[in-house]
């Protein structure tokens, strides 16, 4: 049973965010508690307190994630809204090469990546691939429980800077995801909120609500454009979008 304080069953926000880290850095899987032991608000507050156990070892924010803007991605995980967490400088993986052996059922998703300027907007976009990696068993989790583990963030491939940033290029841009030499799934821009200027929108408006805001240099990855994919050892998962590709390994 997921932690929490009796007798009225009040959530311990830290005593969660303990629970979750502990599992990651054992590699151990947990399985979900019961949809009515979490709220979303109380999931966020875990999640900031899962983030600040990360940012104590030395993490770095570097941006934020997205989960969820695609109907492909709410109908493949059955969960019905977006929702967002922290991208961190730990998380990034180069093109290529291998996720980290920590890692325990890592998963691949296609997805573009907007970069934020000085005036707190889009100011450019790069081919991303990004690596989820639930601490929930199978990945059978609500929104609140995805929520309060960062919405499964563990890696982040960050390509070249994809050609064409027009609002029409990059809502039409086509994505192929292939695994294993194998084309498994294909997606466009527009999969992520209809754009993914409108991805970064929604995301500005919710960290504004809690008193944050998007800063210079962020790089927020949208969402994914496709279904994500297993990546089994020694197999390899690459997105292809116009112009330019980028692979990752286990």
């Amino acid at each position: 049973m997921a932690p929490h304080t009796d007798p009225v069953r009040a959530v311990d926000v830290h005593a969660w965010a303990a629970w979750l880290d502990d599992a990651h850095r054992a590699g151990e899987l947990l399985d979900a508690p019961s949809p009515d032991e979490l709220d979303l608000p109380t999931a966020y507050a875990v999640q900031r307190a899962l983030t600040g156990l990360r940012e104590g070892r030395g993490a770095r924010r570097i941006g934020w994630k997205l989960g969820y803007t695609s109907s492909v991605m709410r109908e493949q995980m059955g969960v019905d809204s977006p929702n967002l967490g922290p991208l961190l400088d730990s998380m990034v993986v180069p093109p290529g090469t291998a996720v980290p052996p920590d890692l325990v059922q890592p998963r691949v998703e296609p997805e573009i990546g907007i970069v934020i300027g000085a005036d707190g907007r889009p100011a450019g976009a790069r081919a991303v691939l990004e690596v989820v990696d639930s601490v929930w068993r199978d990945y059978r989790f609500t929104l609140a429980t995805n929520t309060a583990d960062g919405s499964s963030a563990a890696g982040v491939v960050v390509g070249d800077l994809l050609d064409g940033e027009s609002d029409t290029d990059l809502a039409a841009m086509p994505v192929e995801l292939w695994r294993d030499g194998t084309l498994e799934a294909t997606g466009r821009g527009d999969a992520a909120m209809g754009h993914p200027h409108t991805a970064v929108a929604w995301l500005a408006g919710r960290l504004a609500a809690r008193g944050e805001a998007l800063e210079e240099g962020d790089l927020v990855i949208t969402g994914g454009l496709t279904r994500a994919v297993p990546l089994a050892p020694g197999g390899i998962v690459e997105a292809r979008f116009p112009g330019t590709s980028l692979a990752v390994r286990r």
